[in-house]
């Protein structure tokens, strides 16, 4: 199904409490925001929403990709209640970005976690920073580490998963390879790399030798 940039950014702008509410959630105030019961580390005003835990947050969509495991068109129908239009004749079908959706997270990364700091021996501080902004979480089923890639509005469109014990990896369906996982800094010199594997290594590398990660962009 196809929607509109009018209808992505409609959908964008939707209230968040009244929102969960429309679902069924239950809300209590905390000031000017109102804190969700279900996850009571999580604070929403307006048409945002922060995770204190996790120090991150975003935008309706996502909100809805991450927390009801819908697929990117189904957040925008549920959040508009908007059924999407078939393609344009002249326009690629989006289908594959509507079949994608994130793996269900884990309660915590502590598997993940270990897997890339003791066994891939990566720096705790390069994968807490990808940990705390949900770049990089462990999922509930296998206990894989997932590596996610988002478009500029910061939208979840792409997701690999790389198993924690063995040598499992794959792509999650639909996900668009036009937004992989990366790391946008401030500078002009990109650095691309096969695999999130060998972004991390170099992250880590330019860490040792006193490069500033914020001036470059990485991308895997």
């Amino acid at each position: 199904m196809y929607y509109t940039q009018e209808q992505i950014d409609h959908a964008n702008q939707a209230d968040l409490v009244s929102f969960l509410q429309s679902q069924g959630e239950q809300l209590t105030r905390a000031g000017n925001e109102y804190r969700w019961k279900r996850h009571d580390s999580l604070t929403v005003r307006g048409n945002k929403w922060y995770r204190h835990s996790q120090s991150k947050g975003g935008a309706p969509i996502d909100f809805v990709m991450e927390f009801f495991g819908k697929s990117f068109t189904e957040a925008v129908e549920l959040l508009t209640g908007e059924k999407g239009a078939a393609p344009p004749p002249d326009r690629p079908s989006p289908a594959p970005i509507s079949d994608f959706r994130l793996p269900p997270r884990s309660t915590d990364n502590r598997i993940a976690r270990n897997y890339l700091t003791a066994a891939r021996r990566i720096d705790e501080d390069v994968t807490g920073f990808f940990f705390s902004t949900g770049d990089i979480y462990e999922e509930a089923a296998h206990h894989n580490a997932v590596f996610v890639g988002r478009d500029e509005s910061g939208i979840p469109r792409y997701a690999h998963q790389r198993g924690t014990a063995g040598s499992f990896r794959l792509d999650v369906k639909g996900s668009d390879k036009a937004f992989n996982f990366c790391y946008r800094g401030e500078g002009e010199r990109l650095f691309v790399f096969e695999a999130p594997m060998t972004f991390y290594l170099s992250s880590a590398y330019s860490k040792r030798t006193g490069r500033n990660r914020a001036t470059y962009r990485w991308a895997a």
